[in-house]
């Protein structure tokens, strides 16, 4: 089975949760354990937090952009936005890390993407943007998983 969508939703807190959501009905036909969906969509929240609270700081007019391609049993998606950027992106991703301090921001958002996917990959330029990339694979779907 392949499957792609892109969905492109303002930089505002409210719309995690849309994307969140989303993007869990997406991988609904890959039959995910309650584990994955649960890893997914938190992988999914962070990417996209950052997107709105880093990018873009909450500005309410910028657009964030998911893309997801679903091939088989592994999802592929990018979170992109067209914002600040990140100034050095090994850094950011080091467990801790953050540069919002004041909005008593942890700063494990990467470390948490990176334990739930298969692999992640930033890209980041400042002044235009960052590109967050995960790819995280299912279990495959038999009879016995689904009377889980």
């Amino acid at each position: 089975m392949r499957n792609e969508m892109t969905l492109s939703f303002v930089a505002i807190e409210e719309n995690e949760a849309l994307a969140r959501m989303a993007m869990t009905c997406f991988i609904t036909p890959l039959d995910p354990t309650l584990e994955e969906i649960s890893e997914f969509k938190t992988i999914v929240s962070e990417a996209v937090t950052n997107a709105i609270i880093h990018g873009y700081n909450c500005d309410g007019e910028s657009m964030v952009t998911i893309h997801a391609i679903i091939d088989e049993n592994k999802v592929t998606m990018t979170v992109e936005d067209k914002g600040e950027g990140i100034f050095d992106v090994q850094q950011a991703m080091e467990p801790m890390f953050t540069t919002k301090p004041l909005m008593e921001r942890s700063g494990m958002g990467f470390t948490i993407m990176e334990s739930f996917s298969d692999s992640l990959s930033v890209e980041s330029s400042i002044g235009n943007g960052t590109v967050v990339r995960f790819e995280k694979t299912f279990s495959p779907v038999t009879e016995a998983s689904r009377m889980r």
